[in-house]
């Protein structure tokens, strides 16, 4: 089908001439007469595409008029019936909007364009119950300079607004993009780059704002299918439709898109992005759900989404706009075959070096030599070129060997033909195809010898060795090696302070456990940036935190709050899974009590193998290394115990794998994962699953709710003299009386412990209190703590029987008395009295005296009965 331009009229096309073409461009204005369209040219051009801009009917152009006026006899009446009817309808409705409604889960959202954002390539607002999305989606005009990575970014912002309210930090707009958000950009670039245009390199751009948000029904899932329909609508070369969904697990029923309430009680949070029959991304975590479990929620989720994108391919009939394929621009297919000519056999030579940095180097010096062939990058090669006839010969060092074994003896060289190339190539262009030629080599690789680069079979992971205890000051660390990638782990262990503060649409509490992910460019033996933490990096410290999580315990039972870094120091493969498994094993060893071991596995894929010498059955990769990642048509990482799965990642390079295709990965990677680790419970030195000599001690309390004022203080000041006092760390709060106790040593969580209890002690009047130390004196009497930071005063009347003329006279600071508590005023404030304890005193004394005057008495009584009793029997 070949698509031209041409005016419409009366519903039938008219072609333009070639030449006047730009010129109806350039004459259009509000008052119009004439409606550019473009259609396609199918036999006898019946079928229209769409409709395009309009002509001025005050256009003076000699040519154009001269075209027009044929038309106008012919078509007067009709143009003039239509523009009656297209006045009216715009006085009726200025912005005329088309909108689709597509069945999600147990609801309906509603996706509109048309009214907002008309002049982006393509717009949409999308609408969930009363969360509301707008996402546009615009290309430049001018090329950049052609990649293998596709020129897209995307920019996602939840506005505070959307939930009426504003940021809690001092600066109320919003800026720098927040993790969420930056997760939230990860998922919608992922599966819409696979859709992109081949051969596409103009910058293209996804903008996403929530402006309006219910608190029931999340955006992310709605932020992808946004994406997606904006990328179909446009003008912008892609392949498929995509859409996304979420799938929950509540009560063991599987729930397509549920509610932010229910998601809280779910097992199983994932986001599938889907075409009409295949699956483009997955991400989710989940408390250790089975294989099974998993693909039957994949199969659910794809169901689900797959009616949406046939929603979405409804409303593009409606109001899609022409491709512009004319965009595209690919390399000349005849590199392909120069290439493989050229260095074919070496490439698959260096495809089977072992070690990473030597086959990147080979991989290096091939590109190089291929770019002076075929760009004449040397006056050598320009003569090549010219001549008619020529050969190179092979270097002893570059000789091919089959299967990778090199023989030590004689290296026969043998001429290889050279035809003169008829023309020189971009470098960009022969940059681009070498890279797919390697892809393409090394797949053949696989899939006919069923070996790989590093001499592994399809399903063997490479050798693990873990160590624990690396670092004597850390609360717990660990060293995690997996082939030629390596992660550092270090886990810190504080109180509720140190935990990970949340302000974002959707969280405002605090996180006692975070995961944070450092690449340096020195992982893979190259300088580059260092600061801020990357879109990746933050995306793979979140997929490692929500990995682990599940494994933690409440934190009733361990209340400490826990930071895990990790760091690559080495890396040729999923250092994300490294992340993981070396995670696990810091925590163990700063004396986490996790419910079990927790690891992690990257898996490849490659899916169309008859192309490759096959059998047509899709091949998947277990423990994939970097270039079988950067070169395979799938990355997908799975973590979790031996008994389920915590969390799952999937990625892929080409337009969507089948269902069942996943099922056999997530069977393959369990074998690969419990692999794994069996490893991780060999390490040497074990961790030592004990709380760090270096690490704080904690101590949760329950007190009153009413008296957390009391241990607050005004502005703070009682429980900063708490801290000062007593040298402990922190102590915090809540609201519900619920105390925490940081400190490093037990003296000072015990000083603390005290003076808390004291605070939250209820006196009562008539109690007396011993052994109470006096801390102030003042004018009118002095001040005596009778509990830690529970102080009262005893006025100078009240410190003895006698009068005093100054307190000073009675008592001196630090002196200990005996008090009573004779009164609590309204205000809470204690008033005691020494004297009513000495007037007690005497009185018992008294008392005592007395009954001893009785006793005695009684006992003179008793004797002078006893001599009468003995006189009279004499």
């Amino acid at each position: 089908m070949s698509v031209c331009q041409g005016l419409l009229l009366n519903q039938q096309p008219i072609p333009v001439p070639l030449a006047l073409y730009p010129k109806f461009f350039f004459h259009h204005t509000h008052a119009c007469q004439w409606r550019l369209s473009s259609f396609a040219k199918i036999g006898g051009m019946e079928s229209i595409v769409g409709n395009g801009m309009k002509l001025s009917s005050e256009c003076k152009d000699a040519s154009i008029l001269a075209f027009l006026t044929p038309l106008q006899s012919k078509f007067s009446v009709t143009v003039s019936a239509r523009l009656d009817d297209e006045k009216k309808k715009e006085k009726s409705h200025l912005l005329p909007p088309t909108s689709v409604v597509i069945p999600y889960g147990n609801r309906q959202i509603k996706l509109e364009t048309g009214l907002i954002g008309r002049q982006a390539n393509g717009s949409i607002t999308i609408t969930d119950g009363e969360t509301i999305l707008y996402t546009s989606i615009c290309m430049a005009e001018e090329m950049s300079e052609p990649s293998d990575f596709v020129p897209l970014t995307v920019h996602y912002q939840e506005r505070f607004s959307a939930a009426g309210r504003t940021s809690r930090a001092f600066y109320k707009r919003e800026g720098r993009a927040k993790d969420r958000e930056v997760l939230i950009c990860r998922l919608i670039d992922r599966p819409l780059r696979p859709m992109m245009a081949k051969g596409l390199n103009h910058e293209t751009q996804i903008l996403s704002w929530v402006f309006s948000y219910d608190g029931v029904h999340s955006p992310e899932p709605l932020a992808i299918t946004a994406a997606g329909a904006a990328l179909a609508l446009s003008d912008i070369p892609s392949t498929k439709v995509v859409a996304a969904v979420r799938v929950g697990m509540v009560n063991e029923e599987l729930i397509v898109n549920p509610t932010v309430e229910q998601l809280e009680n779910s097992k199983l949070d994932m986001i599938l992005a889907c075409t009409t029959d295949a699956v483009v991304m997955i991400e989710g975590y989940c408390d250790f759900l089975t294989e099974d479990e998993l693909t039957q929620a994949v199969s659910v989720g794809q169901e689900a989404a797959s009616r949406v994108c046939e929603g979405i391919e409804e409303l593009v009939k409606k109001a899609g706009k022409l491709k512009k394929t004319e965009m595209i621009q690919l390399p000349p297919p005849i590199i392909y075959s120069y290439i493989e000519k050229l260095v074919g056999e070496k490439l698959l030579n260096a495809l089977q070096i072992e070690t990473k940095k030597a086959r990147k180097q080979a991989l290096s010096s091939l590109e190089e030599r291929v770019l002076a062939l075929l760009t004449g990058s040397d006056d050598g090669i320009k003569q090549l070129c010219k001549a008619k006839e020529d050969t190179i010969e092979i270097d002893e060092a570059d000789q091919v060997i089959e299967d990778g074994e090199v023989d030590q003896g004689d290296l026969h060289l043998k001429p290889v033909i050279i035809k003169p190339l008829p023309e020189l190539f971009d470098p960009t262009d022969v940059k681009l195809v070498f890279k797919e030629v390697t892809s393409k080599l090394m797949r053949q690789l696989i899939v006919q010898s069923r070996k790989r680069s590093d001499g592994r079979s399809v399903a063997e992971i490479r050798k693990v060795q873990s160590l624990c205890g690396l670092l004597p000051r850390s609360h717990g660390s660990s060293l995690f090696t997996r082939g030629e990638t390596q992660a550092i782990a270090v886990t810190t262990l504080g109180g509720h302070d140190m935990g990970q503060r949340l302000d974002n649409l959707m969280d405002t509490d605090i996180k006692r456990f975070y995961f944070q992910y450092t690449f340096p460019p020195s992982a893979v033996g190259e300088t580059g940036r260092v600061g801020v933490p990357s879109r990746r990096e933050i995306g793979h410290g979140m997929l490692a935190e929500r990995a682990l999580e599940p494994a933690l315990p409440s934190s009733e039972e361990f209340p400490y709050t826990i930071r895990v870094e990790s760091t690559i120091t080495e890396s040729n493969g999923s250092s994300s899974m490294a992340s993981v498994c070396g995670g696990c094993l810091a925590m163990l060893d700063a004396g986490v009590p996790l419910k079990c071991f927790v690891g992690g596995v990257a898996m490849g894929l490659i899916l169309n193998t008859r192309e490759y010498g096959g059998d047509g059955e899709p091949l998947i990769l277990s423990d994939i290394t970097g270039a079988e990642d950067a070169l395979g048509d799938m990355d997908l990482k799975i973590a979790g115990s031996d008994f389920g799965i915590t969390a799952f990642q999937m990625d892929t390079k080409v337009d969507g794998i089948k269902h069942h295709v996943v099922q056999k990965a997530l069977i393959q990677a369990k074998e690969a994962r419990c692999c794994v680790l069996g490893e991780m419970r060999k390490c040497k030195p074990p961790p030592t699953r004990s709380l760090s000599k270096h690490a704080p001690l904690i101590e949760v309390m329950k007190v009153d709710p009413e008296k957390v004022n009391v241990l607050i203080g005004s502005a703070g000041k009682t429980v900063k003299s708490i801290i000062e006092l007593s040298g402990a760390d922190t102590v915090t709060i809540e609201d519900d009386g619920v105390v925490q106790i940081v400190a490093k040593s037990l003296k000072s969580l015990e000083s603390a412990k005290s003076r808390i209890l004291g605070l939250a002690l209820e006196p009562t009047v008539g109690t007396i209190y011993r052994d109470c130390i006096v801390k102030s004196i003042v004018s009118f009497g002095c001040f005596i703590e009778i509990a830690p930071g529970r102080e009262g005063l005893c006025h100078i009347s009240e410190l003895s029987t006698q009068r005093l003329p100054k307190a000073e006279d009675f008592v001196n600071v630090g002196d200990r008395l005996d008090v009573k508590l004779i009164e609590i005023n309204s205000k809470g404030q204690l008033r005691l009295s020494h004297r009513a304890v000495l007037l007690d005193g005497q009185q018992k004394a008294q008392g005592k005296e007395r009954s001893t005057m009785q006793v005695n008495d009684k006992k003179g009584l008793e004797n002078t009965n006893k001599e009468l009793v003995g006189a009279s029997d004499v």
